[in-house]
């Protein structure tokens, strides 16, 4: 059975997620500890359920959702997996940490980038790939099918979507995307999003003010 942990973290309140089941292989998805008290409050879960990280995901390359990239890789070696269309909003992250007075630990590069469709697998788990672009160029969502949950990232909210007044942002395109690649998942699925409560697809569909 899937379990997962979330982490909120950071001045933008991003949601880390751990993700693991019954093999205690873990992944560790959007890393977004910014400080010393962040990190270890995820150490001592990861150590506390003796589980073993095994992957690295981001769902984009926004500062908030990377802060942690270098500190997992430092702790665990493990190298962040993302759609190589973020590379651009990666690469602009040191000069928009420095214009908002953060502190930023320069994300490694990853030796695997991760494709618009497909998986990734841990354990006994499957996350299939799902291309939602909008809120950024290249943004992915993971969906298990068989636990019926979805880690939205930014693109899909409780209540809300993804800001897309940034660069590689693209208003009409996010709810295209939404419309048909996760407003077609069962209605039963829980979205666990980059910020705030999780939902269910069924919920947004029917009251999501932006459709």
């Amino acid at each position: 059975m899937l379990q997962i942990k979330s982490f909120v973290c950071n001045a933008f309140q991003e949601n880390t997620y751990i993700v693991y089941d019954d093999t205690k292989e873990c992944v560790i998805i959007d890393p977004g500890m910014s400080t010393g008290s962040e990190e270890n409050e995820l150490l001592r879960f990861i150590a506390h359920h003796k589980l073993k990280p095994v992957l690295s995901l981001n769902t984009h390359c926004h500062l908030d959702h990377v802060f942690g990239n270098k500190f997992v890789f430092d702790t665990y070696g493990l190298l962040p997996q993302f759609h190589e269309g973020e590379m651009f909003i990666l690469s602009a992250m040191p000069a928009y940490s420095q214009s908002v007075g953060m502190k930023y630990d320069l994300s490694p590069l990853p030796e695997v980038y991760l494709p618009e469709s497909g998986a990734v697998t841990f354990g006994n788990t499957a996350f299939d790939l799902l291309f939602v672009p909008g809120h950024s160029p290249a943004h992915l969502c993971f969906y298990s099918k068989a636990d019926k949950v979805l880690l939205s990232g930014d693109a899909l909210f409780y209540g809300s979507i993804g800001r897309t007044d940034q660069p590689g942002g693209n208003h009409q395109q996010l709810l295209t995307n939404i419309k048909e690649k996760l407003f077609t998942l069962p209605e039963d699925v829980t979205v666990y999003p980059g910020h705030g409560q999780s939902t269910t697809i069924g919920f947004e569909k029917y009251n999501n003010p932006f459709f």
